[in-house]
């Protein structure tokens, strides 16, 4: 349900002046030494963003997807290690359970989520079946009342803190496709269940992410997600899709904030006499990048839209994931042109938002596997019609 214009306007103005005040003054910190402040966590659970997106019936504020949007729009303008932080929890980690799991299943869990006690995490990816995630090899057998997992999960989000995870696996071996999956909630501390080293990235330190390993893991049957077998994928995609839309709007951020850096340098670095903000082709790259995160803002929030309002939002997602994610890439580059050879170096930060904003094209769906859910979608609506 969405709020009241002034309740949200006052949400969105506190969480813009903690980002502007409290985060981007610890963004070269938390680069540093790949963490994100335990204080800065307890008050972002203090302000309640761990249950931005749970509903008001579990402890959370449960926002819309339009309000989900322009709060992404705000947390993405600074390091995307502090929306990590809770991003995941209320976004993939937690929504297959509200979406699919059982009564039983929200009360357990989600109360916990939203005020920061149960962070959540989502492994789906596999060593072998990233992209192609409908055939997995992770496996998840049933013996008596319980599941036997066995497999590896790959470069999954918040893996290293995470108290609960999503996790698809494989039910029925002799289904090769999407047929064969299910999800279910495996908690931390599970015999049988390790993790591997966190891995040292590109970009987007403070956000951590590791193999998560099943061997001979066993799993209380009451944990697969809405006590179905082999609806799993469909649990995954209805949850990507409203995670597409999340991290459109934080593209959106994360270019925006490149813009006004870039903005504000040209017009105070200075070249054959005067600002540089003046010659054209600066000009050029600033327009260009303006007129990028209008059309991206306005497509993010279409889709968020469309999705409130009970639409299929498949191919609206993905048109907004990609086209926003790629959006962002040519906003650091060209952010990074702007600040010349400043850019290059770290004093300014423009090259660490270059870094950080390279993954927005590959998580959650690559662009090019965007480029497929479209067009197949537009395939399969136009044979329908007939």
């Amino acid at each position: 349900m969405a709020m009241d214009p002034e309740t949200f306007n006052q949400l969105l103005d506190a969480i813009r002046r903690f980002v502007t005040e409290r985060l981007m003054p610890l963004e070269h910190q938390v680069a540093n030494d790949d963490a994100v402040p335990d204080e800065v966590k307890r008050e972002m659970a203090e302000m309640g963003l761990f249950g931005l997106t749970i509903p008001e019936e579990y402890g959370g504020i449960g926002v819309t997807m339009e309000e989900e949007a322009q709060i992404c729009m705000e947390l993405g303008r600074t390091s995307p290690a502090f929306r990590s932080v809770f991003g995941t929890s209320i976004g993939i980690g937690s929504q297959g359970i509200l979406m699919d799991g059982t009564d039983e299943q929200k009360q357990k869990y989600l109360p916990k989520i939203a005020v920061g006690e149960c962070v959540a995490s989502f492994a789906l990816t596999e060593p072998d079946a990233g992209s192609d995630a409908a055939h997995l090899k992770t496996t998840a057998i049933r013996d008596g009342d319980e599941y036997v997992f066995n497999g590896t999960k790959r470069f999954i989000t918040n893996a290293p803190s995470a108290d609960i995870m999503t996790v698809m696996a494989r039910t029925n071996p002799d289904i090769d496709g999407a047929g064969g999956v299910s999800s279910f909630i495996v908690e931390r501390g599970t015999p049988g269940l390790s993790f591997g080293k966190p891995e040292k990235k590109m970009g987007q330190q403070g956000a951590h992410i590791c193999d998560v390993i099943f061997d001979d893991c066993r799993v209380p049957a009451e944990n697969l997600i809405g006590h179905k077998e082999g609806v799993g994928f469909k649990t995954a995609m209805k949850v990507l899709d409203r995670g597409r839309i999340h991290l459109a709007a934080v593209c959106v951020g994360h270019a925006q904030r490149a813009m006004e850096e870039a903005l504000a340098y040209a017009c105070e670095r200075k070249q054959f006499g005067q600002p540089i903000a003046d010659f054209q082709l600066v000009q050029a790259m600033l327009a260009d990048t303006k007129t990028d995160i209008y059309a991206a803002r306005c497509m993010t929030l279409d889709a968020a839209k469309k999705r409130d309002a009970g639409d299929n939002v498949s191919t609206e997602a993905a048109c907004a994931k990609m086209f926003a994610s790629e959006m962002c890439g040519r906003a650091v580059d060209r952010a990074v042109q702007v600040f010349g050879g400043s850019g290059y170096v770290a004093d300014h930060g423009v090259e660490r938002m270059y870094r950080d904003a390279r993954l927005y094209r590959i998580y959650e769906g690559t662009t090019q596997i965007q480029q497929i859910v479209i067009a197949r979608n537009m395939i399969r609506e136009w044979r329908d019609s007939l």
